[in-house]
């Protein structure tokens, strides 16, 4: 296949093809996560609904750093191949995958004996805290399928292999939807069975992302040990501060979430279903994250500035148009979804309140996504950490608890929405002042030591 695909043609529908198709990965199994939502609030229990929303906080701890990995194996590997060095790119991916795995080996061991107290300070307690922690204590130990089916999706991102990404996580989708009603009805394992469908989900994504990775782009090495040290600086380089970066998304929901807990069980519900909404409706602004990093790092390995700069804006562009599209069709569909769960009251407002006028504000978390891509792969990281930890600090403690003292729980939501608004113009700036001063990408084999080299492709220089 043709590597470096973006570096002619319309960027507007390069972002557009790349941040549809890996949506709809994305959409299927955050689908099945709503599904789980809701066939668990069948069960009768707030309880149960309640511990998948702190068990879920935490999750999403684990998989940031994942994230963080698989952030630092799309720039390295984009940059790479839009450099025209093959070879590079799969040792770099390999490298990386091997991080990955020995990462997720070792985060379980640490987080597992330890649930119970980090989950009560979420503010689980009692039955709640008891099954969020059956709950996490089955799906941890997977932490290594997702860090590897991370990987190779981010691998296939770069080499512009948008589809086979998007078959990764919609294989897993289904087989999740398919074990989802078997185990948790069909066998009576009810929240474990949950627990146990994602389990085989994640196996199959892993298995997936690395067969497609190697049968469609030949896109990883023979594992060496010798390669990973010598790539350990180039990785840190990106993955330190990229996981660090996505580590502040979960302590920004623990903030929200240990706030929300005051105002009882129901509250804690229309927050598991929101986080769960969330993803599912904005599916395509999560998406554009990791769609648009492989567009911009591979322009920017080759040395095309200008379109670096305008892939950056119609990223923006499109994040735009998408969030009024979908915040309008939540508005006119809520009460649907409120019914879907039988919510009613205080469940209820907060749902109404999500579907309305905070659905717009989507856009300034797209806008936060799109920058903090655009910093990971044009070599600076450290802003994307210093951006989102901001955003999730500062952004949203203040922001909450003032919104708290005005209106409760509703002023929980509408606070942590409000927060995000300074830090994404912030963003915004700090981006377009980089690309204004922007120079060629420098080659990630020079934290070695080595001389920067200059590629020849048809008799032209590649920077």
């Amino acid at each position: 296949m043709s590597q470096a695909v973006f570096l002619t043609g319309n960027l507007m529908r390069h972002v557009a093809v790349m941040s549809s198709t890996a949506s709809i990965g994305i959409l299927a199994v955050f689908a099945v996560d709503f599904v789980d939502v809701m066939f668990i609030a069948m069960l009768g229990k707030a309880e149960l609904a309640a511990a998948v929303g702190y068990a879920g906080t935490l999750l999403f701890f684990t998989n940031s750093i994942n994230i963080g990995l698989s952030i630092a194996a799309g720039s390295l590997v984009a940059r790479a191949i839009g450099a025209y060095e093959a070879e590079r790119a799969r040792r770099l991916a390999t490298s990386v995958a091997m991080l990955a795995a020995l990462v997720s080996l070792l985060v379980p061991m640490v987080v597992v004996p330890n649930l119970p107290s980090i989950l009560s300070l979420l503010g689980a307690e009692g039955a709640t805290l008891d099954f969020a922690t059956r709950y996490c204590t089955i799906i941890l130990p997977t932490m290594i399928c997702m860090g590897l089916a991370m990987t190779s999706m981010a691998v296939l991102r770069a080499y512009g292999a948008a589809k086979a990404s998007m078959l990764t996580t919609l294989g897993g989708g289904v087989v999740n939807a398919i074990l989802d009603p078997i185990l948790i009805f069909g066998l009576d394992l009810g929240l474990d069975g949950a627990a146990y469908a994602s389990v085989v989900a994640r196996a199959f994504m892993m298995a997936g992302g690395i067969w497609l990775v190697v049968s469609r782009c030949n896109g990883y090495a023979r594992p060496s040990l010798s390669a990973v040290s010598q790539d350990l600086r180039p990785m840190l380089a990106i993955a330190g501060p990229a996981v660090l970066t996505n580590l502040a998304t979960p302590v920004g929901n623990a903030i929200v979430t240990r706030e929300m807990a005051k105002y009882g069980t129901d509250a804690v519900a229309a927050m598991a279903v929101i986080g769960r909404l969330t993803p599912l409706a904005f599916a395509v602004v999560l998406a554009l994250s990791g769609a648009i990093g492989p567009i911009i790092g591979q322009n920017f390995g080759a040395g095309r500035l200008d379109r670096v700069r305008r892939a950056f804006l119609d990223g923006l562009l499109f994040v735009g148009l998408y969030v009024l599209f979908v915040s309008v069709l939540l508005f006119l569909l809520r009460d649907l979804i409120a019914g879907m769960f039988n919510a009613t009251g205080e469940m209820a407002a907060l749902l109404f309140l999500f579907c309305g006028p905070l659905a717009l504000l989507q856009f300034f978390n797209g806008a936060l996504f799109v920058c903090n891509a655009s910093f990971n792969n044009l070599g600076k990281p450290i802003y994307s950490t210093a951006l989102n930890w901001a955003r999730h600090t500062i952004g949203t403690l203040p922001f909450v608890l003032l919104g708290a003292s005005f209106a409760g729980a509703a002023g929980v939501l509408a606070g942590q929405a409000f927060g995000g608004i300074l830090f994404a113009l912030v963003g915004i700036l700090a981006a377009r002042r980089l690309m204004t001063n922007l120079e060629p990408a420098p080659n990630p084999d020079s934290f070695e030591g080595e001389e920067k080299r200059l590629h020849q492709v048809t008799g032209q220089r590649v920077w």
